[in-house]
């Protein structure tokens, strides 16, 4: 028993309890995006999503290990990406844009539902004082808002597979639209040389912290004037 307790008392839990919260709120920004796009999918016709059970809010029917480490390590990261029929929809290139749209619009959206909760958490805060409990909600959604909109920024960048792509295919002449959609095959390989390189950092990190400046202060000021109006 001793040799446990040594073990126990040398292990920083604190630190495993902030890796494990920066996880928890990973898988949930990365499930939402992927069954969202799912959902839109479905809705215009497609049910490939369904049929191959990627409606779930299963994170592991969604996990792609080396997009969860990116996520963890630099904040931009994905998931496996839902399959989609485009031939199921009536018009396949809007369809897809709506599609590829449908993922970084739900992180948004989860972004300010938790800016949201956030203010909710620190208003609880300020008259109960700081408990562990409200500590650690305040840190979750915190980083919820963090995470959904990196995830959401980077889904943006219009180059493939990336779902800004599908936004700028729509818009693509179909003899140029095949030879867009084929740069998946190696778009991602482009990309990461690229997030290596840091090359795209400025533009990232400057569109995240304005996004989440915004949203924090617009989710503050939409919950404290539902405050004074409820009080």
């Amino acid at each position: 028993m001793g040799v446990f307790s040594q073990l126990a008392h040398g292990i920083d839990w604190q630190s495993m309890g902030a890796m494990f919260l920066r996880i928890g709120a990973i898988l949930l920004c990365l499930v939402v995006h992927e069954v969202c796009h799912g959902l839109a999918a479905y809705q215009l016709g497609d049910p490939t999503a369904k049929m191959s059970h990627r409606l779930s809010l299963n994170p592991l029917r969604h996990l792609d290990i080396f997009g969860l480490i990116m996520m963890v390590t630099v904040g931009f990261g994905w998931a496996k990406p839902v399959p989609v029929d485009p031939r199921y929809f009536k018009h396949p290139k809007q369809g897809m844009a709506i599609t590829a749209l449908a993922g970084p619009a739900s992180n948004f959206v989860l972004a300010y539902l938790s800016a949201l909760a956030a203010n909710g958490v620190a208003g609880a805060m300020a008259v109960r004082g700081e408990t562990q409990g409200l500590v650690t909600a305040l840190q979750f959604f915190y980083l919820l808002v963090l995470l959904n909109i990196g995830l959401g920024v980077f889904n943006l960048i219009p180059f493939p597979p990336l779902d800004g792509s599908k936004v700028i295919a729509m818009f693509l002449p179909d003899r140029w639209y095949l030879r867009w959609m084929q740069l998946e095959r190696y778009g991602m390989i482009i990309l990461m040389a690229v997030l290596w390189l840091g090359w795209l950092d400025p533009i990232l990190d400057g569109a995240r912290s304005v996004l989440v400046n915004g949203m924090l202060r617009g989710s503050e000021f939409a919950f404290y004037g539902v405050m004074r109006l409820l009080g």
